[in-house]
């Protein structure tokens, strides 16, 4: 609001990008989001927790497709926000199975039903149609190799190799 307030009131040339889901190396693997808890789990060669019976969705973009996207946006002439995302969607419990196969964790998940699976959000998934109309933008790097990607860094920070 602060922006397009500025954009219109006093001409400044603004840029608006609504990041959603992004993932990659040199991620927080202490941040609390699904990628890297399940990630560091799997790992470790524990359960993956599941909150509620797993079916809410995500989508996930890898940081080198956001970056492709906030560029894009950035030498465009477009003032209004633009999402910035991958519109893949996939059930939490289809991610942790994922997981699981490409780290190779055999200790399986565990659903836990506790006060976040209730708060959980369902479903998140951006429409990028804006960036695909006025960027000419679409992620373009798979869930699988993004996270192949992924794994090693996490791998090392801890200290697994």
């Amino acid at each position: 609001s602060l922006t397009m307030a500025y954009h219109r009131a006093h001409g400044v040339d603004t840029r608006i990008v609504r990041i959603f889901n992004t993932y990659g190396p040199r991620m927080d693997l202490e941040d609390g989001r699904a990628l890297p808890n399940l990630l560091k789990q799997a790992l470790l060669g524990q359960p993956l927790t599941v909150y509620g019976d797993g079916s809410q969705t995500r989508s996930f973009c890898y940081v080198d497709d956001l970056i492709e996207g906030i560029v894009a946006l950035l030498y465009s002439e477009e003032h209004l926000p633009v999402n910035i995302g991958n519109q893949h969607e996939m059930t939490i419990l289809q991610f942790a199975e994922t997981i699981n196969r490409l780290t190779e964790n055999k200790g399986g998940i565990t659903f836990v039903k506790d006060a976040r699976s209730v708060r959980d959000p369902q479903q998140r998934q951006p429409d990028i149609t804006r960036a695909r109309n006025i960027l000419k933008w679409e992620p373009k790097v798979g869930l699988e190799e993004g996270l192949h990607k992924t794994i090693p860094y996490f791998r090392k920070k801890l200290g697994l190799g």
